[in-house]
């Protein structure tokens, strides 16, 4: 029997989307696998639509839960919501939790509002799989990111999906990769 594995999620403190987070965290929950959730702020957020959701922490402390474990989750996602461009992108801690994570060969994923974090960290090929949302194409840009035509992309365990309209796919996509080699 193999060991249950871990996977991180990032969200915005406030305004997040919750079609993405929910979508994404059930995926993940039905399959067994030990989901931690975290804001920059840890506290309460409200969502795009007035739901309310308690994250398990700040992003500052992701590895408080790992300790005993060797200090890696299997996959580190980011999910977004018009609140990810005011606390996930100006974010310092979470580009070095994501190049961490993928040097260390685990998978690394973005949706939504959340994708322009992926090109901060310099974790893609040129281009991303985004929403059509003017404020992540004028960050890309600064980055010298091109949006893709694809709706998802996948390149060496980076996955990048412009929205819920790809969530299935997109959490299938980093479930298999997070087994490749098992």
């Amino acid at each position: 029997m193999s060991e249950k594995k871990w996977l991180m999620i990032a969200m915005p403190k406030n305004q997040f989307d919750e079609d993405e987070l929910f979508g994404v965290r059930n995926f993940f929950d039905s399959r067994d696998v030990h989901v931690m959730v975290f804001s920059p702020s840890g506290k309460e957020a409200t969502g795009n639509r007035k739901t309310r959701f308690t994250p398990d922490g700040m992003i500052v402390d992701w590895n408080k839960f790992l300790e005993e474990r060797g200090g890696r989750y299997a996959a580190v996602l980011i999910v977004g919501g018009k609140g990810a461009w005011k606390s996930l992108w100006s974010d310092q801690i979470l580009p070095q939790i994501l190049t961490d994570h993928h040097r260390a060969g685990c998978v690394i994923g973005a949706i939504g509002c959340g994708v322009p974090v992926l090109a901060s960290a310099s974790l893609c090929k040129g281009e991303l799989a985004i929403p059509n949302d003017e404020r992540v194409l004028a960050r890309l840009d600064e980055l010298n990111v091109y949006p893709s035509e694809d709706e998802m992309l996948s390149d060496n365990r980076v996955i990048s999906a412009s929205s819920v309209n790809v969530l299935e796919k997109f959490c299938t996509e980093v479930w298999r990769e997070m087994n490749a080699g098992s």
